[in-house]
């Protein structure tokens, strides 16, 4: 008998080797994918660290370096108002900011008093100190003096012009009343060009009058030298700003501003020609800008294709001022040996692959060649050749292998012979059991026809039922109209006969036209039919809407909407079933309506399960005044000689959350039994009669509230009590959901 194989047979060798070269590559390779993983995650963390200490010095030296000068602000205001310091004694007020000069690292120390006058000690080459002093009489008014080592004045330097009520040292701490920091201000000196914060603060006297101010000046390039020495900068870049964005100090060679026409003009982080800088900055801007940045901010970007770490850290001090610290550090930084590790990796894998294979090889051949053996041995068993033995194999599993098989081939010979003689036996046995496979095959194929059939009928009934009952809808509702219609045509004839009263004789050919065409059937007839047939089709289409929005809902366009208006529209479509009649009483509708934003969602289809909601709890209301039908919506236990209370529908909505609305909508009507509730949404279920309903309108609202705005719908209710219905959608739809 030949045998078919499925599949494509492999080498034993390729299976023994590829399994265990495929399994060293893989460990070999995930190794090294998370050693990769490992040490970039602690290259991570160790930037962060690294950045995170460098802030912390540099806001450290900042609060150092920049508390000085109000410091020396306030000794000197406090001097002057307590008379230790005579601001009319110019010489000793010269020699005592001399004196501050030379135990502190500032630019300038000076007065400016109310009268236009004022002198002060400045060092604008940062090693230099001189004494100036000016009047209130332009031009040429400041005149600047050398001192020698006991700041005693030597001889003159140069003049020029000086306002005071012109520079916002003096104009913004006498305007805001308090120390401050004024504007930094940048300018030309013979030294270079000078930019510099201003700690200025009011003076006063004895008797708390306004003498002028005091300014403490600092050299804010100073700053950039710091920053220039951090061990960080080697690598990184570290810079500070202010809030709109302009460069203050930075850890490179470029000072934060430009010479325009000889005049030094700051610049802003964004115009920075270093391109680490200016990739921040715009960072920075497009998230919503510098002012926008209150708290320590972490992010990451690429500059010229490499990944930076940055951290923007707010500085801030009580008198006014309000700094960004930007740190930035590149990832070579710190992957350089990781690479290299992933390269060692690399050349490891492929010298393992190669002794996985040379070993893989030598350990196939010394297993596959007894199994060869084996192989050969059994294929002459398979072609009639019994007389067949095998060797001994080194393995011992392989050796137990070959005794069983050679045990194996001696009781095949044994056993041929009493194969041979049962074999007329067997064939008659399978032919009893062939015949006996046979019926029982077709009794099986029988049951199962049974079966589907059923099925299919049963599927037919209920779709037929459902059709039934919308088919019969349109004409229940012609049949409803005929007791309207009646009150009409009596109401026309009463006219038509007040009409003859007062106007017996008419003209003959008219009288004759009206006789032929029977002009009062036609106005009395026609109407009504082009309203029945109005109502019927548009009821036919509806059922024809609803079968195909449960079988694919349509792609109608998302839009913001007021939901309060779908569901008023909606209350005003069924307002003819609110209203009383003969048969029921009004039916009340209580509004609690929440303040609600607009709502992203399928207008049309969801004010189709506010309809069908709505509906239900309109048919389970109507039906307290009727004998409940077993298995209906209600669970019929209450008593007719218990008054029902007035039926009643409570609309409410509310706002979640931020992300999520809620509509519910309740009926105090008959309620329904946990087994319907359980079935609700099942489609094809309904718990009215046959004609009265498909049982598609909670499947589908169901189908549009999860699926189509990923929302929930929820039904509860306790039988007598009434039953409420819960939807609840989330107030705008991720990208996703649209399409």
């Amino acid at each position: 008998m030949r045998h078919l194989s499925k599949g494509k047979a492999f080498p034993l060798q390729i299976v023994l080797v590829v399994p265990f070269v495929l399994q060293t590559v893989g460990a070999v390779s995930l190794v090294g994918y998370l050693s990769f993983k490992n040490g970039q995650k602690a290259v991570n963390d160790l930037a962060q660290q690294l950045i995170d200490r460098t802030g912390d010095v540099v806001n450290e030296h900042l609060s150092s370096y920049l508390s000085i000068p109000q410091t020396l602000n306030q000794i000197n205001a406090n001097a002057i108002r307590r008379g230790m310091l005579d601001v009319r004694d110019r010489k000793a007020v010269g020699e005592y900011f001399w004196d501050q000069m030379q135990a502190y690292d500032l630019t300038f120390i000076g007065i400016g008093l109310v009268t236009g006058e004022g002198l002060g000690a400045a060092r604008y080459d940062g090693k230099t100190t001189t004494v100036e002093e000016w009047t209130a009489t332009l031009p040429n008014n400041v005149t600047n003096y050398a001192v020698d080592d006991q700041g005693n004045r030597t001889q003159v330097n140069g003049r020029w012009d000086w306002d005071n009520f012109s520079e916002p040292w003096y104009t913004d701490p006498i305007a805001a009343g308090k120390p401050i920091w004024a504007k930094i201000v940048t300018a030309n000196f013979p030294t270079g060009p000078y930019i510099t914060a201003s700690a200025s603060r009011p003076i006063y006297d004895a008797q708390n009058r306004l003498l002028g101010m005091i300014a403490t000046d600092i050299h804010l390039l100073k700053l950039s030298d710091f920053l220039r020495n951090l061990a960080i900068s080697e690598s990184g870049q570290v810079f500070i700003v202010e809030r709109d964005g302009t460069l203050i100090a930075n850890s490179s060679i470029e000072k934060p501003f430009v010479l325009v026409n000889e005049e030094a003009q700051r610049i802003k982080a964004i115009d920075s020609a270093n391109p680490v800088i200016q990739s921040i900055a715009q960072q920075i801007q497009a998230s919503n800008g510098f002012q926008s940045i209150t708290e320590v901010t972490h992010f990451q970007l690429k500059v010229q294709g490499e990944r930076h770490f940055v951290d923007v850290n707010p500085w801030q001090d009580q008198y006014g001022l309000d700094w960004l610290v930007v740190t930035s550090l590149p990832e070579h930084t710190f992957m350089t040996q990781i690479n290299a590790n992933t390269r060692t990796t690399i050349v490891l894998c492929l010298g393992a692959l190669v002794a996985a294979s040379v070993m893989g090889a030598f350990t196939s051949h010394w297993i596959a060649r007894p199994i060869l053996h084996l192989n050969r041995a059994s294929k002459a068993m398979a072609s009639g050749d019994l007389d067949q033995t095998v060797e001994m194999s080194q393995l011992q599993e392989l050796n137990t292998l070959s005794q069983s098989f050679n045990h194996m081939a001696e009781q095949l010979r044994t056993s041929f012979t009493a194969l041979a003689q049962s074999k007329a036996e067997l064939e008659d046995r399978v032919e009893e059991r062939t015949a006996e496979l046979k019926n029982t095959l077709q009794e099986l194929q029988r049951t199962q026809a049974q079966v589907v059939q059923s099925e299919k009928m049963s599927s037919l009934g209920q779709l037929v039922a459902g059709v039934a009952h919308e088919i019969n809808n349109p004409v229940n509702f012609i049949h409803g109209n005929l007791s309207h219609v009646q009150t009409y045509v009596s109401d026309l004839l009463k006219l038509v006969q007040l009409y003859q009263q007062h106007h017996p004789d008419s003209a003959p050919a008219i009288q004759t036209a009206v006789e032929d065409i029977d002009l009062e059937f036609l106005q009395d007839d026609l109407p009504k039919l082009l309203a029945s047939m109005e109502l019927g089709t548009e009821r036919i289409r509806q059922i024809v809407l609803s079968l195909r929005n449960f079988s694919r809902m349509d792609e109608a366009e998302f839009k913001a909407v007021d939901i309060h208006e779908g569901i008023d529209s909606t209350l005003l479509i069924l307002q003819h079933r609110l209203k009383a009649n003969p048969e029921q009483v009004e039916i009340e509708v209580i509004k609690d309506y929440a303040a609600l934003p607009l709502v992203e969602c399928y207008a049309g289809q969801l004010n189709q399960v506010f309809m069908n909601i709505l509906v239900n709890s309109l048919d389970a209301l109507e039906s307290t005044s009727q004998v409940p039908v077993p298995g209906a919506e209600l669970n019929s236990t209450q008593s007719s000689s218990h008054p029902q209370p007035a039926p009643k529908i409570t609309i409410r909505t509310a706002l979640i959350n931020d992300s999520w609305v809620e509509v519910a909508i309740a009926d105090n009507g008959i309620g329904m039994s946990k087994e319907t509730q359980k079935r609700i949404f099942d489609a094809f279920f309904t718990t009215k009669p046959l004609g009265k309903g498909t049982g598609m309108g909670m499947p589908i609202s169901y189908q549009i509230i999860t699926e189509k705005h990923h929302g929930k719908l929820e039904c509860f209710s306790t039988p007598g009590a009434g039953t409420e219905f819960i939807i609840q959608i989330p107030l705008r739809q991720t990208v996703h959901q649209y399409t």
